[in-house]
């Protein structure tokens, strides 16, 4: 952690400006985790808060966060940092949020926990697929236009606009002529399986899980929508996975239908095709062979 050091004043302003908290003499102490955002944890008085900070146009990406922890608060299946404030300076965007001292999943009993908590947010269901705003995956814009169906939502608000960021990136050729074609027949996946449209993370790696010190599962950065629970299930499984106890625990409860593989390969092709745009061609081939895997299924 790096020396503490106090706010500027433009910044300590618009935080008491925001929050009713009285910034004078806080001390911010730089903390790791986030490659998009600065993320500090703030002493004013004798509380702590968590403070994330970006440039000034990074305000709407802060406004749908807020969105999102509200609405997974509003389930009551996790715990979830509070948002507090949000604005900003003529520099900085600013989201302030609730200090909660987190730990890693790492027992057996914190899976079990944290399945049964994501059982509970995904029973959460509605009558239509993606939400009222649209929101962020990371720092791309995700589009969240309501739709009737899912597997036209999929194609839609997930698929293209990532497909096309790739494609302005020059990615187009390496990831085959067959993508239009492929997204053609992403519905024929959904004939027999019409999952429900349930309250999703949308971001949900291990980096964005943990136990609170009580040992009560929380959830955080989310990128929040109404999907189909494999779709946060599937992403789980990326960037290292969960403890084994969860899957088990998950499952029990609630197993996923049949044909569950090739839709956690569809479903994490956006998360790749996203990292692809993101941090560039490190994550090429990983997102060719899920693009022929696909392929080898849907186009016989």
């Amino acid at each position: 952690m790096t020396p503490a050091h106090t706010p500027d004043d433009r910044l300590a302003r618009a935080l008491q400006a925001a929050s009713g908290i009285d910034f004078v003499g806080a001390r911010l102490n730089s903390v790791g985790g986030g490659c998009i955002n600065r993320t500090l944890e703030v002493q004013a008085g004798h509380r702590t808060y968590f403070l994330k900070l970006n440039d000034a146009a990074a305000l709407p990406m802060f406004e749908a966060e807020a969105d999102g922890l509200t609405a997974l608060a509003a389930c009551d299946a996790f715990r979830v940092p509070r948002p507090l404030a949000w604005g900003a300076t003529d520099s900085e965007a600013f989201l302030l949020l609730e200090h909660v001292q987190l730990r890693p999943l790492a027992s057996a009993e914190d899976g079990r926990r944290f399945a049964a908590a994501l059982v509970e947010l995904h029973r959460n269901t509605d009558e239509r697929f993606g939400w009222t705003r649209d929101n962020y995956i990371g720092a791309t814009p995700q589009h969240n236009t309501l739709h009737d169906g899912w597997a036209r939502f999929l194609v839609e608000c997930r698929l293209v606009p990532q497909l096309q960021l790739a494609r302005a990136k020059g990615y187009a050729g390496a990831l085959g002529r067959d993508a239009d074609k492929l997204l053609e027949r992403i519905p024929s996946l959904f004939l027999d399986y019409r999952p429900r449209a349930s309250l999703l993370h949308g971001d949900l790696w291990n980096g964005n899980a943990a136990i609170a010190a009580d040992g009560t599962p929380v959830i955080f950065d989310p990128a929040v929508y109404r999907g189909d629970r494999d779709a946060d299930l599937a992403m789980s499984e990326l960037f290292g996975g969960f403890p084994s106890a969860f899957y088990a625990a998950y499952r029990n409860a609630w197993p996923p239908a049949d044909g569950y593989e090739l839709r956690k390969t569809l479903y994490n092709l956006y998360h790749i095709l996203n990292h692809l745009n993101l941090f560039g061609r490190g994550y090429l081939g990983q997102a060719e062979r899920m693009m022929r895997t696909l392929a080898a299924a849907l186009l016989r």
